[in-house]
């Protein structure tokens, strides 16, 4: 896997998902989504994007998602890159 590709990729692509709702993240606590992108190199990418309540003992606050991207290829499908961000009930991204 192009690591610098793919880093850029899931950056874009959580810059996507901070302009989303509140409301519309929720969507992805019980729901994952996996969408596929192609990189500039032609390699597809699969994204895969979850939300959880950041207090695990609380099922209201402020949500974090995360999103992992890999290749589909063995390794980095074992090991995919990840990042994340927090936000707040009032739509502020931590």
């Amino acid at each position: 896997m192009n690591k610098a590709e793919a880093k850029e990729i899931l950056a874009q692509e959580l810059f996507r998902l901070q302009e989303k709702s509140f409301e519309d993240l929720q969507k992805f606590i019980n729901s994952p989504e996996v969408i596929e992108l192609a990189g500039a190199s032609g390699v597809s990418y699969q994204i895969e994007i979850q939300a959880f309540w950041d207090n695990p003992r609380e099922s209201f606050g402020d949500l974090r998602i995360i999103a992992s991207i890999d290749d589909g290829r063995f390794l980095s499908a074992l090991l995919p890159l990840s990042s994340d961000f927090i936000m707040s009930s009032d739509g502020k991204v931590k």
